[in-house]
């Protein structure tokens, strides 16, 4: 399985399957990698299979040890290492990003210093960090420590919208931590995964320690989140997905962090600095076409404000220029597939059947080329009973709605299984608070919206997932604890 971008792709020559101890091999069940701009097969890539995926656990097991055992300074030295390969390769990085997932290559680029940020984080933040902590005993010459150990073994389950930036949030922590990992990457988009691999065995990681096995959720996900030899299983996807991942995992009992699905209200007080909120209402809902776990799901805007707020609004979709992911120009790429865009189009004429509005696109864009394109759509007239209202978009639309009174659009907000990101504009100090303290959301942005930072913790609440990511709360996630008790009463004979 090769790419057919060998020649300019460096870090994806030679077989494209499962890379296991340091080896890359052809895989089974050739699967074709699409550019969903162009429909072009770029790529075909070999799942691995759940023998594979046991082989992947069996070898990080046995390399964990000795990586575990180096100190933090000398794990924080290789992924330095790691950061520099980034560095020297982030604009082929960033075209395979482009070629597999369809965010323009601004985005892509941006997504690529992520990586750079998740790694840097880890190797600088943790490198003299404390490993625990001394209490004080019941009694003379004894010593009570609790110490920080690595886990072991994670199990990383990754998402297609953010290829790159997701194995690299997952992979610098557990790394620092001193663990192995074994990644299975969307079957969308396995090449980022297997390139940021293949630049980890460049940087001196040793054999074993990062191992990536692309397949089928079904099979390979499951064997991972069921197999008893991992110590972790973190993933990021849908809450439909993260269910099941939950489900396989308790046969094991295996600790699982999960950062799922989210269905963010933005709420535009009166009081707001409307085009700065028009401003980040677009940013917040058209990045990365929409398919952005922290999105801009449900615009609330005071009716006071409704009619200028919609009418700035359309004119700043308006001029999103969609087109060529790969043009410096472009500011929105395709959906990432042909089934993604099918649940966008089905949602939208579904809030149209049931009296919704469109103020500007709401329809596919075949005139963009073969690709999977769909206008940037507004959608006003909802109602919050509406799919549109109520299922994760994950699209290129916004639906806007109005409100009168705060507790109203609090309460409104709040009334979602999804409890990841929100979004509140407004002036007034007594508002923004009262809004931070009230919203049932795992993230609260107060007049500007993401991306989240890596020293912050991306966590979600509800059903958009338990555990988190980055920071220190995140870092955690990686780690255990063990007790020590110490008697030394016993004196030692000059």
């Amino acid at each position: 399985m090769t790419s057919e971008h060998s020649d300019s792709w460096t870090l994806l020559s030679g077989p494209l399957g499962p890379d296991v101890g340091g080896s890359r091999r052809p895989g089974e069940s050739a699967r074709p990698v699409e550019n969903p701009a162009d429909l072009e097969i770029i790529a075909t890539v070999g799942d691995a299979t759940a023998d594979v995926a046991d082989e992947a656990v069996a070898v990080a097991r046995a390399a964990q040890p000795a990586w575990g055992r180096k100190t933090m300074a000398e794990r924080s030295d290789v992924l330095r290492g790691v950061i520099a390969e980034v560095e020297r390769h982030s604009e082929e990085l960033a075209a395979i990003v482009v070629a597999e997932q369809g965010k323009t290559i601004t985005e892509a680029r941006g997504e690529i210093a992520g990586v750079r940020s998740f790694f840097d984080f880890a190797a600088s933040r943790h490198r003299y960090r404390d490993l625990g902590e001394v209490i004080a005993p019941t009694a003379d010459r004894r010593m009570l420590t609790v110490t920080e150990e690595p886990l072991g073994v994670v199990a990383a389950i990754t998402p297609w919208n953010f290829p790159a930036a997701i194995f690299a949030r997952k992979v610098a922590p557990a790394l620092m931590a001193g663990n192995a990992i074994v990644l299975k990457p969307s079957e969308i988009t396995p090449l980022s995964a297997l390139a940021l691999t293949e630049l980890c065995h460049r940087a001196g990681v040793p054999v074993g320690i990062v191992n990536v096995v692309p397949g089928d959720g079904l099979t390979v996900g499951d064997r991972l989140a069921k197999h008893p030899g991992v110590d972790l299983v973190t993933m990021t996807g849908s809450t439909r997905a993260g269910k099941q991942v939950l489900q396989a995992a308790s046969t094991s009992l295996t600790p699982v962090s999960l950062e799922l699905g989210g269905k963010a209200p933005f709420i535009v007080f009166a009081d707001a600095d409307l085009d700065a909120a028009v401003d980040e209402a677009v940013t917040a809902r058209f990045q990365n076409c929409g398919q952005v776990c922290t999105c801009n799901e449900r615009t609330f805007v005071h009716a006071s404000i409704a009619h200028v707020f919609e009418a700035k609004l359309r004119a700043r979709v308006d001029a999103l220029v969609v087109g060529d992911p790969r043009s410096e120009h472009s500011q929105m790429g395709p959906k990432v597939s042909a089934a993604e865009l099918e649940k966008v189009d089905a949602l939208v004429q579904s809030a149209i059947d049931a009296g919704a509005r469109v103020a500007t696109g709401g329809a596919r864009l075949p005139s963009a080329g073969d690709g999977h394109w769909y206008a940037p759509t507004v959608l006003t007239d909802v109602r919050d009973d509406m799919d549109i209202m109520t299922r994760e978009i994950f699209g290129p639309v916004l639906p806007v709605t109005t409100f009168d009174r705060y507790d109203e659009v609090i309460a409104r907000a709040n009334a979602s299984a999804f409890g990841l990101t929100s979004y509140v504009f407004t002036t007034d100090f007594a508002t923004a608070m009262n809004a931070t303290r009230d919203l049932e959301f795992g993230e609260v942005y107060v007049n500007r919206t993401g991306p989240e930072e890596v020293q912050g913790f991306h966590t979600g609440w509800k059903e958009s997932g338990m555990g988190g990511e980055d920071g220190e709360h995140g870092y955690r996630r990686y780690v255990r604890s063990r007790t020590t008790y110490l008697d030394f009463t016993r004196r030692v004979e000059d």
